[in-house]
């Protein structure tokens, strides 16, 4: 009789793939429309509308500084483009939460491989903040590459971190929260 005796890391690694991946849903679509720095429409292709709110990041608010900057930033990298949605949970506003996958521009195929993550590239290039809080909700390896990310911006003070100390949303939200209740 045959016997496999996986190794711990081995056998860690695969519950990992599965924890992550039995309860996740994927949605295909293209993206017709950016919210803002954190929040994107897609249409699938059943002419479903999804309104998908980006997993592992928050972006500076419209009113917010950069939050202009970041939803451009958001368009230029997914919109028009074919995604992935992976997702498992719906927001308080019942928005889909999910990572964005798309395909590297420089692919030329009719069907590239959706390898490119967005809210990593959001962090990357200093148009958000990994969302901590949440963290438990990424994988591990999401969790890490985000949190380097963020980090790596932050020392080469790109997008929101040429500000010496920049406000998150979260913070911003509640100042502004705070403020409107004082009226």
């Amino acid at each position: 009789m045959f016997k496999i005796n996986p190794t711990p890391k081995i056998f860690l690694l695969l519950l990992s793939i599965l924890a992550t991946t039995a309860y996740s849903e994927i949605i295909k679509g293209k993206v017709i429309g950016i919210s803002d720095g954190d929040t994107i429409k897609v249409l699938d292709s059943n002419q479903n509308q999804y309104k998908i709110r980006i997993s592992g990041i928050d972006a500076p608010e419209k009113n917010q500084a950069l939050g202009k900057r970041s939803k451009e930033n958001l368009s230029d990298l997914v919109f028009g483009k074919e995604v992935e949605i992976i997702w498992d949970k719906k927001d308080k506003y019942q928005r889909i939460v999910g990572k964005i996958l798309f395909a590297d521009p420089k692919c030329i195929g009719l069907s590239c491989p959706k390898v490119l993550d967005a809210g990593l590239e959001q962090i990357r290039s200093g148009f958000a903040w990994w969302y901590q809080k949440y963290s438990k909700d990424q994988n591990d390896e999401d969790a890490a590459l985000y949190e380097k990310a963020e980090g790596n911006a932050q020392k080469l003070k790109v997008g929101l971190w040429v500000d010496s100390d920049p406000i998150p949303p979260w913070d911003w939200r509640k100042k502004k929260h705070r403020l409107k209740n004082e009226d």
